[in-house]
């Protein structure tokens, strides 16, 4: 029997939802650290770590790949600068610690970070 992939829908509409983990990763990819609900981080984690998978190829195909979701300077970072650190390492390029509830509307508050 077929089951559906099922993923997180923050109330959204679908390309308001990609929209949404595209700027994440975006700024993930940059700053290397960001603070933000524990869902989102749990969502955006599984992303993030197939576009490094991608990314240590560092090939034209994949920086072809990899432009079609961020702009070429984060794609240069990704490539050049995140890849490499993670040659020898299979996954798990992401942790997520976990630092209690936002003071306005009680959202799980998470950080997502790259690995050293």
């Amino acid at each position: 029997m077929h089951k559906r992939k099922r993923s997180r829908k923050f109330s959204r509409k679908k390309d308001q939802r990609q929209a949404l983990l595209r700027g994440l990763g975006r700024a993930l990819l940059l700053n290397e650290k960001i603070k933000t609900t524990e869902a989102r981080a749990k969502e955006l984690r599984g992303i993030v770590e197939k576009f490094i998978t991608k990314a240590r190829k560092g090939d034209l195909h994949t920086r072809r790949l990899l432009l079609r979701f961020f702009s070429p300077q984060v794609v240069k970072k990704l490539v050049e600068d995140i890849a490499p650190r993670y040659k020898d390492r299979k996954g798990g390029y992401t942790r997520i610690v976990k630092i209690g509830l936002r003071k306005g509307d009680k959202a799980r508050m998470a950080i997502i970070e790259l690995v050293k």
